[in-house]
């Protein structure tokens, strides 16, 4: 296996670094889909593990003087169809092995898709809402000196994720291109326009999920003139879809956010939701719909289930009660492989996470482009290549489905391994 510098803090993960649930489960699901394409285990055996892990120690100085440490990662899933992209979160509960199933996540993504990256992530485990924004900057800039042997414009691309941002993104760039001597825009994604962003690549993500409900719309049986959708969770993603559905006359039932949800069978207005929000900082006390729990959220009848806050929310311990005909999965992982089987049997379809959050990568390949080129490209240019490439792979995904009568998620799973192993074939094992 291949690993970086010993002076950088190398974790070997020949134990259980990597054994959490969230990536034991990421392994549960490779393998199901090789044993559906009969794949040799010698073929899939090396795509079970990250292909290189660095554990980092970052010092930074608090406000108040003091210096604290906090413990950052980066993993390089598989780099087959090229460079590393995936996103830095910061969450009290980063560990290795989730980080490690995010990057396994983000291979299936670009091999999904069929952009030049391989899978990677990275986090540092911190509580970023009890830190100021010098103390979060000076730490972001330290994480990156750290992990500098490992990114790159040619090596990692890096992007933003769980409590990061185009700030954070920034901060990425200069302290990387201050490191080098020159300016590298291609180094992150995500960052503002006015250092070389993408346009739409905040809302690339809700735009892809709303995009994969229209699809899910069109696949529909008897579909209604206006399909009821739940959204849980109100953040970036969710809300830029609750409010886009919305406006083309979809029913948003349900909604909720960390402290509770919505619930208004004819309808929410998200209209005056989103000032109610703006105004009030918080849903409670909107007086135009009832008051659930977030568990009660997730068991509401609806024609479509939007989980697009954070993993795992779907359980053994709730599938069984989801009353939705569709998931479409705007958060990373939020289904767990026992409650995919339970709703399967129960004649629910999955649209799995590797699709319908994929627009998210999309434009950051768009954005690595662009600033590799010096090129950058209009609102509506981003909007079109990236509907034509979304839908093209859609309809891939439900053929290859209804061909090899399986589910979404191993039909894309399937699509991307195919990509995947037939790289790893034509490069070789070295040496």
């Amino acid at each position: 296996m291949a690993t970086a510098s010993e002076s950088k803090g190398v974790q070997h993960n020949s134990g259980k670094e990597w054994e959490n649930g969230d990536f034991l489960m990421a392994q549960q699901r490779l393998s199901k889909c090789a044993s559906l394409m009969k794949l040799e285990p010698n073929m899939f055996e090396p795509l079970k593990h990250p292909k290189r892990s660095l554990s980092v120690v970052v010092p930074a100085r608090m406000d108040d003087g003091s210096v604290k440490t906090f413990t950052g990662y980066r993993v390089h899933h598989d780099l087959s169809l090229g460079p590393g992209k995936g996103g830095l979160r910061y969450h009290p509960q980063v560990n290795l092995g989730e980080v490690s199933a995010m990057a396994m996540l983000m291979t299936w993504k670009c091999g999904l898709l069929n952009l030049p990256f391989g899978g990677a992530h990275g986090g540092i485990r911190l509580n970023a809402a009890e830190l100021s924004q010098g103390e979060l900057e000076r730490i972001t800039r330290r994480y990156t000196s750290e992990i500098m042997d490992m990114i790159g414009p040619a090596e990692d691309i890096t992007g933003p994720d769980l409590n990061t941002n185009e700030q954070t993104m920034s901060w990425m760039m200069d302290t990387y291109s201050v490191n080098v001597g020159h300016t590298v825009p291609s180094i992150v994604t995500g960052k503002p326009r006015s250092i070389g962003g993408s346009l739409s690549l905040l809302e690339a993500t809700g735009f892809g999920v709303a995009l994969a409900i229209r699809n899910v719309v069109c696949h529909m049986p008897n579909p209604d003139d206006s399909p009821a959708i739940v959204v849980q969770g109100l953040g970036s993603v969710g809300m830029h879809v609750a409010n886009t559905l919305s406006q083309e006359g979809f029913r948003i039932t349900g909604v909720s956010v960390t402290s509770g949800g919505l619930h208004n069978a004819k309808g929410i207005n998200m209209q005056l939701l989103s000032e109610y929000i703006k105004n009030n900082g918080s849903i409670i006390g909107f007086k135009e719909a009832s008051s659930v729990s977030n568990e009660e959220l997730l068991e509401l009848p609806c024609d479509l289930l939007a989980p697009c806050a954070v993993a795992n929310v779907l359980t053994k311990d709730n599938a069984s009660k989801i009353k939705a005909r569709f998931v479409v999965e705007g958060a990373n992982a939020p289904t767990t492989p026992e409650a995919d089987d339970i709703l399967e049997a129960n004649g629910v379809t999955v649209v799995p996470d590797i699709l319908a959050n994929s627009a998210g990568v999309t434009v950051g390949y768009f954005e690595w482009v662009q600033g590799l080129m010096r090129l950058f490209w209009t609102e509506a240019e981003v909007h079109k290549q990236l509907t034509e490439l979304f839908n093209k792979t859609s309809e891939r995904v439900y053929d290859t489905a209804n061909r090899q009568k399986c589910s979404l998620r191993y039909a894309a799973m399937s699509i991307a391994l195919e990509r995947i192993m037939e790289a790893r074939r034509l490069r070789g094992l070295f040496p």
